[in-house]
């Protein structure tokens, strides 16, 4: 996550977790004049429509009075969904064995992207098996993690 969202998550995070969700993550996007700020919550029961028009209303008040993002955003509230971006170390963890598409901010082993089977953790590193090889990817450079449920 960036410096943008640490910040933005921070502030949230009380508020969505008083009302009962989890902040599962947020996703702040800069396009040109136009920004981006996308909440995902997430609580064991699921997430309905209702449920994010709640928290949105809530989270823009907020917005509104802290004022921390210059210049004109749209707000959305979402589910994680079923194929979920994971944006905390923890999160993995719930997901070993199942199917990951992985992109890094930079290459490794000569490649980015990474689909595979997520075996798990060692210490801040990602496991991830593609084929018969086992990938050790830092934490710290994973850009975009995504769970792609098999049917």
């Amino acid at each position: 996550m960036t410096r943008k969202e640490i910040e933005l998550a921070d502030l949230l995070r009380g508020t969505i977790e008083a009302m009962g969700f989890v902040l599962w993550g947020l996703e702040f996007r800069a396009h040109g004049k136009h920004n981006l700020l996308r909440i995902y919550i997430d609580r064991e029961a699921g997430v309905l429509v209702d449920d994010c028009a709640l928290v949105s209303r809530q989270v823009s008040g907020i917005l509104d009075v802290e004022d921390p993002i210059a210049g004109e955003y749209n707000l959305e509230v979402s589910s994680p969904g079923i194929d979920r971006l994971l944006f905390a170390l923890e999160q993995y963890a719930t997901y070993v064995g199942e199917w990951v598409e992985i992109k890094l901010r930079s290459a490794f082993d000569g490649r980015r992207n990474f689909h595979g089977t997520l075996v798990g953790l060692e210490g801040d590193d990602v496991v991830v098996r593609i084929d018969d090889d086992e990938y050790v990817l830092p934490f710290e450079s994973i850009d975009k993690a995504k769970v792609k449920p098999r049917f």
